[in-house]
């Protein structure tokens, strides 16, 4: 077999893989949200695991997120300001600061935040269930793996991410706000004016839809990846690896895409 034959054969054979991960992946959200909007409403949902779940991801990431959105903040701010401050428009950097961070900043750092912290540990727990075939035992005891581990879990990273993407924003504004004003760049009311006059509920409802979604897709790819993981130990690993790095791609593929039809479907406010 000649070099290029075997080229072309390798990325048909990468192509067929991914298309058939993102089938799964596909498959299994769907499943995940329909086992679980039918447990609630025939009251037979995991609550506890739920619960288990959602504070678990909440204490493994709340601190980190935190920590992420103050520099964030501060980077954020430094960069408008110092922009602003050239080109004679330091009076609109909160509206700069503000509506960039709530629309970009603040469901980004979530997405990374649960990408890499939560998404890394249910692939992990997950993915040693299955080495140790106890997602096998739940099938054979009737006992759907989807009703039972993924559902509650897509359900607890999405209110979790919701939370989150609440802090990060409020952080990383009130970080700007402190920069700015606290080194005289701007007044207060100047500051809070800008961010007011250009601001719109939508922003909010941007973000928040965002944090959702990005939680959905980071859960689901960990969730994916753990629950098909061969190979013993050193199988989970890989999965992990693939895991986060897949999570990013499609977090940033998929911001994109969200980003750009909120431009062109919501109208813009003009101050």
């Amino acid at each position: 077999m000649s070099a290029p034959v075997a080229a072309v054969r390798g990325l048909q054979t990468r192509w067929d893989k991914g298309v058939a991960t993102t089938g799964a992946m596909i498959i299994l959200a769907i499943e995940s949200i329909v086992a679980g909007v039918s447990d609630i409403v025939r009251r037979r949902f995991p609550w506890g695991e739920y619960f288990f779940q959602a504070w678990f991801m909440t204490r493994v990431s709340l601190v980190p997120t935190i920590l992420v959105a103050i520099p964030f903040g501060v980077i954020v701010s430094v960069q408008i300001g110092g922009v602003a401050e050239q080109i004679g428009a330091a009076s609109f950097s909160g509206a700069v600061n503000g509506v960039g961070v709530l629309r970009q900043g603040a469901p980004l750092v979530t997405s990374l935040m649960i990408a890499g912290a939560v998404g890394s540990a249910i692939c992990s727990d997950l993915g040693a269930r299955t080495i140790r075939e106890e997602v096998d035992a739940l099938k054979v005891m009737g006992i759907s793996p989807v009703n039972r581990l993924v559902a509650p879990r897509v359900f607890a990273a999405v209110t979790v991410a919701l939370l989150l993407n609440v802090i990060v924003a409020a952080t990383a504004i009130l970080t700007g706000f402190m920069l700015n004003v606290g080194t005289g760049s701007v007044s207060s009311g100047t500051y809070l004016g800008s961010f007011v006059g250009f601001a719109q509920i939508s922003d909010l409802f941007l973000a928040e839809f965002k944090a959702a979604v990005f939680g959905l897709i980071a859960t689901i790819v960990a969730a994916h990846k753990g629950l098909s993981a061969t190979g013993g130990p050193k199988g989970v690993a890989d999965a992990v690896n693939q895991t986060v790095v897949l999570a990013f791609i499609l977090l940033a593929l998929v911001n994109v895409a969200l980003t750009q039809a909120y431009v062109m479907l919501v109208p813009q406010r003009i101050a």
